[in-house]
């Protein structure tokens, strides 16, 4: 099944959305809950799965929907159609600050391996699986577990990543060993294993961890300088709530102002 071929732009800086311009009759499914906005003539459905030629019939519904729930998404996507005699736009937003990547997967080789989560939409066709790590170690230490998403097709595909984006070309055999953490994609030729730091002092108060991943080319690798996982562990820490305490709020009252202005109410 030909995928259908989009239009995009991206807008923002640190906060973006994408916007898929669809001719009349073309489609994009987009993950639940990351739709911003859509011109009138946009028509939704949800369907069980991604929606893709490869879950056709029940089983292959009911198996793309048991790989997605394995990834941490939705049993469900949205499919947004236009139904208009004209080009109509709906829009995309990041769940939190960072990049949005747009991808042709026909120009990679049709295959894109990234994490969880980080899938925000896609031309209609595009399937959604999952790449389960090899190796024990991987799924036991490399921090993301067992198991990545893996889209396919030859169409776009847009994905999220925290903070500020980096992308590396490795050559043949060329490695770089990265924090789990800030690998957002990479395509399936990159050899993705995990290695120990080395050293127990540095593995107990380095707060790097006890392990890193090593990332073996050939292959491009898109890594991300903020893991949601990192924000949400400092946003914890620094609540009120769980332990943690406000910090340069500019107010001479300290915690008396807190008290007024109803943080700690």
């Amino acid at each position: 099944m030909a995928m259908d071929v989009i239009d995009y732009d991206i807008f923002g800086d640190d906060m973006q959305y994408v916007e898929v311009e669809l001719d009349p009759g073309e489609a994009a499914v987009g993950e639940a809950g990351m739709m911003m906005f859509m011109q009138d003539g946009i028509e939704m459905e949800t369907v069980f799965g991604d929606g893709s030629a490869a879950q056709a019939g029940l089983m292959g519904k009911l198996m793309g929907a048991g790989k997605r729930l394995l990834t941490g998404e939705s049993l469900f996507s949205t499919v947004y159609s236009n139904q208009a005699s004209g080009k109509r736009r709906v829009a995309f937003a990041a769940p939190y600050p960072g990049k949005i990547i747009a991808i042709d997967l026909k120009q990679i080789g049709g295959t894109l391996i990234c994490q969880k989560d980080s899938f925000l939409c896609a031309a209609k066709g595009v399937s959604l699986g999952i790449a389960f790590q090899k190796r024990m170690g991987v799924g036991f230490f490399g921090g993301e577990g067992f198991i990545l998403q893996k889209l396919e097709g030859d169409g776009m595909v847009f994905f999220h990543a925290g903070g500020t984006l980096a992308e590396k070309n490795l050559a043949p055999g060329e490695v770089i060993r990265v924090d789990t953490g800030c690998i957002a994609a990479m395509q399936p030729s990159v050899d993705f294993d995990i290695q120990y730091v080395g050293k127990l002092k540095t593995a107990l108060f380095g707060g790097e961890g006890m392990f890193f991943t090593k990332l073996t080319g050939p292959g491009k690798v898109w890594l991300q300088t903020l893991p949601f996982s990192r924000l949400a562990n400092r946003i914890l820490a620094a609540a009120p709530r769980a332990g943690g305490r406000a910090q340069g709020e500019g107010s001479v009252l300290g915690g008396l102002g807190g008290l007024l202005d109803g943080d700690n109410s």
